[in-house]
């Protein structure tokens, strides 16, 4: 804050203007319907509060910047259409109970961990994300491995649990929660750097090193819709490009052969939006299957039409005997692999 602004005699303490909720670059801001009107009841708030400042140069410049924080957090939203998603897997803004425990996946400014409410960016929501009920995995949390088992996905409210950190123990409390709005009547020093809570910090999800490989499924990533030549044209939500409206998008089909010649696996992801074939599978080798270093070889292209979806699948080869995920042999699995 500029001494510029301050009136002579002012002996007040110049505060800092506090970050909002932590937002990765390039992640979009996806909010709910909910959050979204949160946020435009904050401004409201906020200007009220600019108003009532009177003379207080300090105040008014400390509400104004965080009024241009929020501005560009508004601004950047974009609400999620929740009457889209899967009603049987866990998505932006769903309510899930595992392990006793109701939560809903919310935006980065919604969250409030404590009373039942994750940030889609956060590792516990990023793990649940994609699957349905009955689904068990392990995850890392902040105090070692946990198994979770999802026992509801619905897309209507539920109840939320609280935590109550006296004693770490759990009770429920209502869904609804009245938001808060109001600042400090009294300008304070916050600090700069963001302030993350440990459930949002983006740590590494550990598994079984014996469990199958799972696909990922994200359905609030964005994908590339892409012409039969591969040129990017648009692009669309996971969850938009799996309804059975048939817009192309790129996949990657990698083959597993060992020193004989004989496929041993087989896997497949989605092209990330922004990325080439080889890019994706390239990152997808090292973080899913530990190789880095090998180059797969590009076998063919085709397009891939099933009831659901439409597929530019690029096929890869790689020659190892690395001991790999095992991949599931489920007919419908293998049938993604008929064509190659």
């Amino acid at each position: 804050m500029s001494r510029g602004f301050i009136k002579e005699g002012d002996q007040e303490e110049i505060p800092m203007v506090p970050l909002r909720a932590y937002l990765p670059e390039g992640v979009p801001n996806y909010v709910t319907k909910e959050g979204l009107a949160a946020l435009n009841e904050e401004l409201r708030n906020l200007k009220a509060e600019l108003d009532n400042t009177g003379d207080n140069y300090i105040m008014s410049n400390f509400i104004e910047a965080k009024m241009k924080l929020l501005i560009n957090r508004i601004n950047s939203a974009i609400e999620v259409d929740l009457s889209k998603a899967q009603k049987d897997t866990v998505s932006f803004g769903a309510w899930v109970r595992y392990n006793g425990r109701v939560v809903r996946i919310v935006g980065v400014d919604e969250a409030d961990v404590d009373n039942g409410l994750v940030s889609f960016i956060s590792p516990l929501a990023k793990s649940l994300t994609g699957k349905k009920a009955g689904a068990v995995f392990e995850r890392k949390g902040p105090g070692g491995m946990e198994r979770i088992t999802v026992e509801e996905v619905s897309f209507e409210p539920m109840t939320l649990t609280k935590i109550i950190r006296d004693g770490q123990k759990e009770t429920a409390m209502p869904q609804k929660r009245k938001a808060q709005n109001t600042i400090n009547k009294k300008p304070v020093q916050i600090a700069q750097t963001p302030q993350v809570h440990d459930d949002d910090v983006d740590m590494a999800i550990e598994t079984d090193p014996s469990s199958c490989f799972e696909p990922e499924i994200n359905p609030m990533e964005f994908l590339p819709i892409v012409n039969e030549r591969g040129n990017i044209v648009g692009r669309a939500l996971y969850m938009e490009l799996h309804q059975g409206n048939k817009m192309l998008h790129p996949v990657v089909h990698l083959h597993v052969i060992d020193g004989q010649g004989e496929t041993t696996q087989r896997y497949w992801w989605h092209v990330a939006f922004g990325d080439t074939p080889e890019k994706t599978l390239q990152r997808k080798m090292t973080e899913t299957l530990g190789l880095s270093g090998t180059k797969p070889l590009l076998k063919r292209q085709y397009v891939r039409e099933a009831k659901a979806e439409k597929e530019l699948v690029y096929v890869f080869t790689i020659v190892t005997q690395e001991n790999l995920p095992q991949t599931p042999e489920g007919k419908d699995y293998l049938d993604l692999f008929a064509k190659d």
